[in-house]
Parts: C-alpha cells; sequence; structure tokens
C-alpha cells in the first residue's frame, strides 16, 4: 500500500482517532462471525486457535490467547513463582506492569529509563539488578519500538538466572534485525485494546518458548484445567468473536506497520528532528510517534505519571522524571480505507 492510500493531509491536521480497521476486511470479518454464531462453540475454539498460530507465526514463538493482557501477565508470573521475591520494572510504564508483579505477591523494585527511547536503562537495570537479586524483571518495549538496551538487559539476565518478561502491549509488529517483540526475553505478553496499532477492543496473548510455560498458560486462563486444579487460575479466555477479529487483523498487520512507517519516514521525521531516532535495523510499529518538543496538536503523553511518583516510593530516577516532563505524541493513525 502506498502513502497515496492514505490521503494524508498536507497540513498534517490530524485525523480523527479511528480503531486501525481496514474495510477491505470487514467481510472476511463478518463471515468469521457468522461461522462463530452457528458453530455452538463460542469461547476457545477454532478462532481462538488460528489467532494463536497467526501471532506465534508473527514473533517466532508458541502463543497463547487471553481476554487481555494481565491475565498473560499473571500466568507467567504464576508459573515463574514470584512471591515473596522480588520483581524489577521500570517506572516509566502503565501501572499495569508493576501491579501484576504486586498481585503476584512480589515486592517490586522501579529502574530508571533512557532519555533516547523512553524504554529501560541496562546502566540502572543491572545496578538495581546487583543490589536487590530479584526473581524476575520487567522491561517494557515503550511506544513501538523495541528497547534500545535489550540485548544488553537479555545477556545479563541469563547469565544471572533472572527470568525476563517483555510487556510487548505497545510493540505489534515490531522488530529488530529480524527478531520481534517477545522473542528476546523468557516471554513476551501483547495488549490487544483499542488505542493499540493491533486491536480486537479487548485481548491479550503471552509468547514463549518455554513449552512448560505455555502449557501452565494454557491451564491458567481456564480455571486450571489440565492440571488436576493444581494451576490456580480463573478465567480469562479470549471469546471467539474477539479471536476472528484478531485473525484478521493478524492478517492486516504488515500492512498497518508498513504505512506508519512510510507515512513516519515521509511526512513526520522532516518535520520533527528532536525524536526518538530508531537505530540501524529498527522497525517500530508506531503506537506513538515520540518528540521532545512540544507540540500544540499532541495526543498527550505516553504515560501521564510515572509508577514510583503514583505509588510514591521515593525513587529517584531523574530520567524517568526527565521523559514525563518533556515527550509529546504526534498523531500517527492508519487511515480508514474502504473496500
Amino acid at each position: 500500500m502506498s502513502l497515496a492510500d492514505s490521503r494524508p493531509h498536507p497540513d498534517l491536521t490530524p485525523l480523527p482517532f479511528s480503531v486501525a480497521f481496514d474495510g477491505r476486511d470487514e467481510e472476511d470479518l463478518l463471515n468469521r462471525w457468522k461461522k462463530v454464531l452457528h458453530s455452538n462453540r463460542w469461547s476457545d475454539g477454532d478462532q481462538t486457535r488460528e489467532f494463536e498460530q497467526l501471532w506465534g507465526d508473527v514473533c517466532g514463538r508458541d502463543a497463547i490467547a487471553f481476554d487481555n493482557w494481565s491475565g498473560g501477565a499473571l500466568a507467567a508470573l504464576d508459573f515463574i513463582g514470584v512471591a515473596d521475591e522480588t520483581v524489577l520494572c521500570p517506572s516509566n510504564t502503565f501501572l499495569a506492569t508493576p501491579r501484576s508483579a504486586q498481585k503476584s505477591g512480589a515486592s517490586v523494585v522501579y529502574y530508571d529509563c533512557n532519555r533516547t527511547d523512553l524504554c529501560g536503562s541496562a546502566e540502572d537495570f543491572i545496578a538495581k539488578a546487583e543490589r536487590h537479586r530479584p526473581k524476575a524483571a520487567w522491561i517494557v518495549h515503550v511506544g513501538g519500538h523495541i528497547a534500545f538496551d535489550i540485548d544488553i538487559i537479555t545477556r545479563y539476565c541469563r547469565e544471572n538466572g533472572i527470568w525476563l518478561l517483555e510487556d510487548c502491549a505497545h510493540a505489534h509488529g515490531a522488530e529488530w534485525n529480524g527478531r520481534h517483540a517477545g522473542s528476546f526475553g523468557d516471554l513476551g505478553v501483547y495488549s490487544f485494546y483499542p488505542t493499540k496499532t493491533l486491536s480486537t477492543g479487548e485481548g491479550g496473548m503471552l509468547v514463549s518458548a518455554n513449552e512448560d510455560l505455555i502449557k501452565h498458560a494454557r491451564s491458567f486462563r481456564d480455571y486450571g484445567r489440565g492440571s488436576r486444579y493444581r494451576i490456580q487460575g480463573m478465567n480469562h479466555r479470549m471469546h471467539e468473536f474477539t479471536a476472528a477479529l484478531g485473525v484478521v487483523q493478524t492478517r492486516r498487520l504488515a500492512d498497518i506497520v508498513a504505512w506508519k512507517n512510510a507515512y513516519a519516514r515521509e511526512h513526520l521525521d522532516p518535520r520533527f528532528p528532536n525524536r526518538v531516532h530508531m537505530p540501524d535495523g529498527m522497525t517500530s510499529g508506531y503506537y506513538k510517534y515520540i518528540v521532545f518538543d512540544p507540540i500544540e496538536r499532541s495526543t498527550g503523553k505516553v504515560y501521564q505519571e510515572p509508577c514510583h511518583r503514583i505509588f510514591e516510593t521515593n525513587d529517584e530516577l531523574p530520567n524517568t522524571d526527565w521523559i514525563a516532563a518533556n515527550h509529546w505524541c504526534v498523531p500517527i493513525y492508519y487511515p480508514e480505507i474502504q473496500p
């Protein structure tokens, strides 16, 4: 698809927000929903299996669908066993990231981010890990790109026996030299909330190469079935109507990401030099287009307030505080394209 298909406004006046659904997929989606209606299986059926297969193919990992991001995160933390343990977490993230560890019985220690990419700082990560000896740690791919320090942090975690969880809620379609978000650490968890680059309304996906973790997650989302209920999960199943939308959206993901990258490169980059600059080999999913100068028509901040401020922990995280005050987001929405 070319940029001409998008009919961008020459003056960059932002289009109204719209969920990234391509009208050319409407007939396929409606046919799938009709099939579900007549299947007498409206939850955890063929559409879910197809969505999981497609998402796993994208990420190069096995995939398990959940009703939301939180379900996947809680399943992973339950498998790792973080109760009464320490979990590292960047403060520059949505509160769901640390709260998932807190709800799993862990103590959370926050680490700082980089000013270049808004993602976790390897320097502060290692310093906090040396001091607190965590069992697990979150790394968050903020704004749609992969954390620039992911390789350093991944290597440190492997050498020191720390479980590394990737929060991929923003990172649909993001890759670095051919590796997708969720394939660096031990697992990744995606969100399909309406504002995301790919949306199913609600929903989540856990990806991992760890077969035992995948088996645990499959049981966790369904009350512990398949484990004689030893796994103490609740209901986090994805229903078939959501999964059908996920199938259609995943098949369109490459087009959506290509459009966003082309629009950013040809229309936004020349206008906003003081921005997040992607390293060589990086493809961003462009959940957000992040700049470091105030702009008149901003869609706001990626996060309005860092977690160490929300939870009043009194941590000194200077880069995180600087980012909170000094970044803005330029609108970048996949346009509504009719059949």
